[in-house]
């Protein structure tokens, strides 16, 4: 059987015949509509340049006409016979002026040689030029003669009132009118005459002179009038943008065009007139050079683009051979004939969309559900269950086919939904909720309850329901019910036959808890299949119940083993306990204000429940690496203090040089010395050591700072002697005995300074040195710390001279490794993906916004919101603290003033202080752990003020 060839559906052949039908008829009628309006458009183009050579002809009229009149007038006045006389006249020659505004200049020559001439000096170029006082409107030029015929050129500058500015004598000014083409004109005729169209000298406007003879032959009025206003009226009159008009006189020369400096040309010191060829545009000169003169539109290519060409003759000035050239792109011409064409192809295309439409409606009207129900199955078959299925159809086969599909693809939509859901979910409740609400959707039950076992209370917990109300919260279970847990349950529902119980077991057959189902209708037999899919699905319900409270299990243990660790960490100080468990508290308050927050710096900030999470892990684990640091200097309260407080050491040897002072008193009696002599010097001894000791002991206490002369007085108070008769080497563990090692014993009994500094006091670092200098090799964390030179230094004077407090620099760096072994021993343990950035959190958080900080000097940019959270609860607990042996709790407002400081000092982030502030959370804080004497009034207002 051969192979059939591909189908053509026959409502498509129907639809595709209109269409073609409607295109062939729709681009004919677009076509006739173009040319008949492209024919239109080119006649209107043709009355649109004869209307532009009126308005041009009119406009050149306007331009000479009242300059001619007024030259007439003037030839009538009786020509003056000297300069005095003429500038009488110079009014009459002002008003000429001030009535044309075209009019450039006017003036009067004579034929013995003699010269007046009016100018009006309104560009500033001209006053520059002219060096025209300020205030200057008109400038006189004259040349008249003087005794002997002498010719003698003058300037006067005048302001708008006639008044003289300045006179200037200008002896090279020797223009003489004679020989200019206008007197020469006008003195051979009576009319007017007008000139060709040139380039002014003085003002470089292009314009004409108008000259006649005075009535009484006398003298030669002329007027420069500038047809500037031309080249303007071309740039209005264009009937497109890309239109070009220029007027030009019978030699070519371009008289006007709206670009006046393509216009004028340089020539050294001369200018004329640009010829057409000289203008640059291409269009023009084509015009120019080949098209014969009329108003009918030519067509014409220039550069391979279609131009419309015109030449319009101007009549009204007289004697001049003047014309307006326009050139017009074709393509702009023709626009709105080629728009109204492709409005007609796209209504034709609309119409055909319609059509194509309509026809395929039509040829499908019997298929269409069945060709629907094809795409949806091949859909699905496609792996794609999002679309519904369903057609709707008269036919009783079509409708249910339709209708065991669409519920075939919802069942697998559900069972999609399900599946997402137990993968996804991290919570169990939520996703217990989720897979019995799809659940009972693609069982097509009329509702479902979850209940799970608790072990502890014996007892049935609801986890979740769908659809039901009147599920108990608990269901008590007897030792009988465990061995038919589902019928159990059932009857405890009261759910009789209605319903299908089935019991979740864990991969250790453990009970996990049951799932319900309420059926529709009248109670009747479960089929097989049903029960098994029920079946089926619990078990990957039980495996993902199973998993979820495995890993909730591991996350209480890992919880309650970082508390464990910090309240250990509390427990191991009296002086420090609680500080572990209050910082993660004001950590978390201040960091659910920034969440909080709809305004300001933190309006865009927020936090998953998972960076939540870490973050709260992060602060409960700050300090963990203080399980490192020594009691000793944790809790240190005075300067002498190691294991014990050595300042009895220190009264003993007091106590030593006390005896000696009684044993000389009376070694001096025995000696027969003086008793009176002997008394005062035992009481002078005995006054000196009781002030020395309790200057010592005063120092020792570390409340004060250490002025120079107070470190002064200890090293004399230190250099008193005192002797040793017993062997300090006896009794000593291994660890002091190397440290005398390289030390010969000293004869007993020995002399010995009161407070000394001895090499057994210094403590090596050895291989025990940590590796926090920038430098080191071993350092992969990044720190940037200065390492003392020694582990410790027990020094009596050393200590003894400690500055502020009581903690020497190798006390304080002990203090301040906390934090480096708190971010060793962090990253080195393995932590999932979702808390890799603990160690950042909890070990930043003595970091400062300048960079100055310890252990890796991170500026602001470097850490992260949650960083800079630490560090302010870190330091306001500190503050507020009252369990510190060596300092007093500071009350709630001094506390407020240090922050406020060290945010000024860039130590802190001022930002977050401002919110920590203005949200109140310092005084929630207070409220809940600070002592009722702390809690004074805080200027918010006055703090916020000076961040």
């Amino acid at each position: 059987m051969s192979k059939p060839g591909r189908a053509i559906s026959l409502q498509w052949l129907v639809a595709l015949a209109i269409m073609l039908g409607m295109l062939l008829l729709g681009a004919g009628l677009a076509w006739q509509g173009y040319r008949g309006i492209s024919q239109a458009l080119v006649a209107a183009a043709g009355d649109a340049a004869q209307q532009v050579g009126k308005t041009i002809d009119e406009r050149a009229r306007r331009l000479v006409d009242p300059a001619q009149s007024s030259i007439r007038l003037l030839a009538f006045n009786p020509a003056a016979s000297n300069l005095a006389q003429r500038l009488e006249r110079l009014a009459q020659l002002v008003e000429s002026l001030n009535a044309n505004k075209m009019l450039s200049a006017t003036y009067l020559g004579y034929p013995n040689g003699e010269f007046l001439l009016v100018r009006r000096l309104r560009d500033p170029k001209l006053l520059e030029r002219f060096a025209a006082p300020a205030g200057s409107r008109f400038l006189v030029q004259s040349v008249s003669l003087g005794e002997g015929g002498a010719r003698r050129g003058e300037w006067r500058f005048y302001d708008q009132a006639l008044t003289l500015l300045k006179a200037q004598a200008m002896p090279d000014y020797h223009y003489d009118p004679r020989t200019r083409p206008w007197f020469v004109d006008a003195s051979a005729q009576p009319g007017t005459v007008l000139t060709h169209p040139y380039v002014f000298y003085t003002t470089r406007e292009i314009g004409m002179t108008m000259a006649q003879r005075s009535v009484d032959g006398a003298a030669v009025l002329g007027m420069d009038v500038s047809v500037d206003d031309l080249a303007s009226e071309t740039r209005d009159l264009r009937m497109t943008p890309g239109t070009e008009i220029a007027v030009v006189d019978d030699q070519g020369n371009v008289v006007a065009y709206p670009d006046l400096q393509r216009v004028i040309v340089h020539e050294g010191d001369a200018v004329r007139l640009s010829r057409i060829g000289e203008l640059g545009i291409p269009s023009l000169q084509q015009i120019h050079s080949q098209l014969p003169q009329g108003t009918r539109p030519q067509v014409y290519q220039v550069d391979g683009a279609s131009w419309y060409g015109m030449r319009v003759p101007l009549t009204n000035l007289a004697g001049q051979d003047l014309q307006v050239l326009i050139a017009v792109p074709a393509h702009e011409l023709l626009a709105d004939a080629r728009k109204v064409l492709f409005e007609q192809l796209l209504w034709t295309a609309a119409l055909m969309a319609v059509l194509l439409l309509l026809g395929g409606l039509l040829g499908r009207r019997l298929g269409r559900p069945l060709q629907r129900l094809a795409e949806q199955v091949r859909g699905m078959a496609d792996f794609d269950f999002s679309r519904d299925v369903g057609v709707d159809s008269r036919v009783t086969e079509v409708r249910e086919l339709s209708r065991v599909l669409s519920r075939m693809s919802g069942t697998i939509r559900s069972l999609q939904a399900i599946t997402l859901t137990l993968s996804r979910e991290t919570q169990l409740e939520r996703m217990l909720d989720g897979v019995l609400t799809h659940l009972v959707e693609a069982a097509g039950v009329s509702a479902g309850a979850v209940y799970l076992f608790d072990d502890q209370h014996a007892h049935l917990r609801l986890a979740a329901a769908c659809r039901g109300t009147a599920y108990p919260e608990a269901l008590t279970l007897g030792e009988a019910d465990h061995r038919d847990l589902a019928e159990a349950v059932t009857q405890a529902l009261a759910l009789g036959g209605r319903s299908l119980a089935v019991v979740l077991n864990d991969r250790g057959h453990e009970l996990l808890g049951i799932l319900v189902l309420e059926l529709k209708g009248e109670p009747a037999e479960i089929r097989a299949p049903f029960r098994r899919f029920v079946e089926e699905l619990s078990g990957a319900a039980a495996v993902a119940i199973e998993t979820r409270q495995l890993v909730e299990a591991q996350q209480r243990l890992l919880d309650a083993m970082i508390k464990l660790l910090a309240d250990a960490i509390d427990a191991k100080s009296p002086y420090t306990g609680g500080h572990c468990e209050r910082v993660p508290q004001l950590a978390q308050m201040l960091l659910d204000k920034a969440m909080q927050a709809d305004s300001g710096p933190f309006a865009g900030f927020s936090m998953t429940e998972a960076e939540r999470y870490e973050f709260r892990i992060a602060a409960w684990l700050h300090d963990c690496g203080k399980v490192t640091s020594p009691e000793y200097v944790v809790d240190k309260a005075t300067k002498l203090e190691t294991l014990y407080n050595r300042i009895h050491e220190v009264r003993m040897r007091f106590e030593v040089l006390w005896r000696d002072a009684e044993l000389a008193y009376w070694q001096g009696l025995a000696a027969g010395e003086a008793e009176p002599v002997l008394q005062r010097t035992l009481e002078l001894c005995r006054a000196e050591l009781q002030e020395e000791f309790a200057f010592v002991a005063r120092a020792n206490i570390g409340g004060e700072f250490m002025q120079d002369e107070d470190v002064e007085h200890l090293q004399r108070i230190g250099q008193r002697r005192w002797q040793r008769h017993f062997d300090n080497r006896l009794g000593i563990s291994r660890d002091e005995e190397q440290r005398f090692a390289g030390t010969a014993p000293a004869a007993l009994p020995v002399e010995e300074p009161l407070l000394a500094d001895r090499p057994e006091h210094l403590q090596p670092w050895g291989a025990r040195k940590p590796p926090v200098v920038k430098g080191d090799p071993r350092n992969v964390w990044g720190f940037d710390m200065r390492l003392p030179a020694n582990a410790s230094n027990q020094g009596e004077l050393y200590n003894l001279a400690i500055r502020r407090g009581t903690l020497n620099d190798e006390e304080r760096f002990k203090i301040n490794e906390h934090i480096v072994q708190t971010i060793i021993m962090l990253t080195a343990l393995p932590f999932p993906r979702q808390l890799r950035r603990v160690p950042d959190i909890a070990g930043n958080h003595h970091e400062k916004m300048d960079g100055g900080g310890y252990p890796r000097r991170l500026g602001k940019d470097q850490l992260s919101v949650a960083e800079r959270v630490m560090a302010i609860a870190d330091i306001f607990e500190a503050l507020t603290a009252a369990d510190r042996p060596y300092k007093p709790a500071k009350s709630l407002s001094e506390s407020v003033k240090i922050l406020v400081f060290m945010a000024r000092d860039n130590h802190i982030d001022g930002q977050l202080l401002r919110l920590f502030l203005s949200s109140g959370v310092y005084l929630e804080y207070a409220g809940r752990f600070l002592r009722r004497e702390q809690i004074d009034e805080v200027g918010v207002a006055y703090w916020l003020g000076q961040l």
